[in-house]
């Protein structure tokens, strides 16, 4: 067991008020070691140094920016394997997953260091005579990141690069259940040549340390990836200070199977998309929505299918899914699993705990049938291993079903029909849209977010992302009369 800390504060690394143990999900006698919490003093320390560090960023100007954010991103795609067997480690996603995320990371890094010398401002002509006008896009400010488990190096990423690279300094909580994971990423970034308190990291439980944080009249902008109650708290907090916000919260994601699909290729793609990733994923597709003549046949394909996803050790060859996170995410797993039942659907496999050689938090994928939209397993995210079927009597029901949640992140549709996809795509109240794909899985150079609960504020990644780490400014500039 290593003791690490979990605080980096205004150029270096600090002791914690108090500390936490990090075990491995797939190994619970595996300790990866202890973390520190930050405390309000040192909160308040990081905020302090992240506003005094900001403009002397901005002014080091773009050449600066690109190849400090292109050095972390190479380093990160360098060392995908390293750092990806850390993180599933401690998350529990099967290796290739992990490696997988970490690469992506890096990915995010260097597009946002391209994005830096793509910075273009426009010219306009005033109405007036002998007035010139220029519209650009200056750094927010201090951006609070508040980061989740399920993705602990990813997510974190695709905030930090594009904060940094339009000039911001950054105070970042990352979730308590992935620590290893933060201070991995943070060293990286913490040994570039970067202004002391540009970049802060700062673990703490969200109740004291993410409370401080929201609250404060030092941050401009805050990105949350999380739950729908943090999300609303956080924007209530955000609304005092006039803070600018940008949430990515729940999900209920659906995929439609049409009459016309490939079954097998329909099949493989909901179990991919319901079951990745262990289900832990905001783009899941927890509920599949089956034309009522392929119904029978679809769901007997994906009971098999999910019955022969190997559930094991996140570090062990041939393992598809790995444990759950933690202990009361497994305890809340089997609460909607006994939902599901209370409510008259019918478990058709999966939903138990597996034993392996390794105590750990395995649980078996489950397929819920004859589910109705009004019930609590097809209205709350779940983020656990189970999907639920709902039988519709043709696509124009089908629809009405995938619509009618207060969600609206991610949808997809499997269908040979291309009038059906056009209209899928047309009228499906989605922020992401898949045809004859997964729900899961999206590029990092374009827009992603929801509609409804899912999300609030500007989109995230791509060019898009200027949307909230900038602020615009319009200045107007009279030339006089020549002499």
């Amino acid at each position: 067991m290593t003791d690490h800390s979990g605080i980096y504060i205004a150029g270096r690394w600090d002791k914690g008020a108090t500390v936490i143990e990090n075990r491995n999900p797939s190994d619970l006698s595996d300790v990866i070691g202890t973390y520190g919490q930050a405390g309000a003093d040192q909160l308040d320390e990081a905020l302090a140094a992240a506003c005094a560090a900001q403009p002397l960023w901005w002014r080091a100007g773009v050449q600066k920016r690109h190849d400090v954010l292109m050095t972390i991103g190479t380093e990160l795609m360098e060392r995908a394997g390293e750092i990806g067997l850390l993180l599933s480690r401690e998350e529990g996603k099967p290796f290739a997953e992990g490696k997988g995320e970490v690469y992506r990371a890096g990915q995010f890094f260097t597009y946002f260091a391209a994005e830096t010398l793509r910075q273009h401002g426009d010219l306009a002509e005033s109405v007036r005579p002998g007035i010139e006008i220029d519209v650009r896009r200056e750094p927010v400010g201090v951006v609070a990141i508040i980061s989740p488990w399920n993705f602990p190096v990813a997510t974190p990423a695709w905030k930090i690069a594009p904060a940094l690279a339009f000039g911001n300094a950054v105070v970042w909580k990352p979730a308590n259940l992935t620590p290893a994971s933060a201070v991995a990423l943070t060293e990286i970034i913490a040994r570039q040549d970067i202004p002391a308190g540009l970049f802060n990291l700062v673990s703490g439980p969200g109740r004291d340390v993410g409370q401080r944080l929201i609250e404060s009249r030092e941050v401009d902008a805050i990105s949350f990836t999380g739950s729908v109650p943090v999300g609303r708290s956080i924007a209530a907090a955000a609304v005092t200070n006039m803070t600018k916000v940008q949430m990515e919260m729940g999900s209920k994601n659906p995929m439609l199977i049409m009459d016309d699909a490939d079954l097998d290729f329909a099949v493989a793609h909901a179990a991919n998309a319901a079951f990745g990733g262990t289900g832990q994923k905001c783009t899941a597709a927890s509920r599949l929505i089956v034309h009522e003549k392929v119904h029978d046949a679809f769901v007997e394909r994906l009971v098999r299918a999910a019955e022969a996803l190997k559930v094991g050790h996140a570090l062990e060859d041939g393992t598809q899914i790995g444990p759950v996170v933690s202990a009361s995410q497994l305890d809340q797993n089997f609460g909607y699993i006994a939902t599901g039942k209370s409510e008259g659907a019918e478990l058709l496999c999966g939903g138990t705990r597996v034993e392996r050689a390794t105590e750990g938090y395995f649980m078996s994928p489950a397929v819920f049938a004859g589910t109705t939209n009004d019930m609590r397993i097809n209205r709350e995210e779940m983020f656990a291993p189970v999907t639920c079927v709902i039988k519709a009597g043709g696509y124009d029901e089908a629809l009405a079903i995938a619509n009618g949640s207060e969600f609206g992140l991610t949808a997809g549709i499997m269908t040979s029909s291309l009038a059906r996809a056009s209209h899928f795509r047309a009228n499906m109240r989605a922020g992401c849209v898949m045809v004859n794909l997964p729900t899961a899985g999206t590029d990092y150079h374009v827009p992603f977010g929801g509609r409804g609960a899912s999300s609030f504020g500007p989109r995230e990644q791509g060019r898009y992302a200027a949307e909230f780490y900038t602020s615009v400014k319009t200045a107007y500039v009279s030339a006089g009369e020549p002499s």
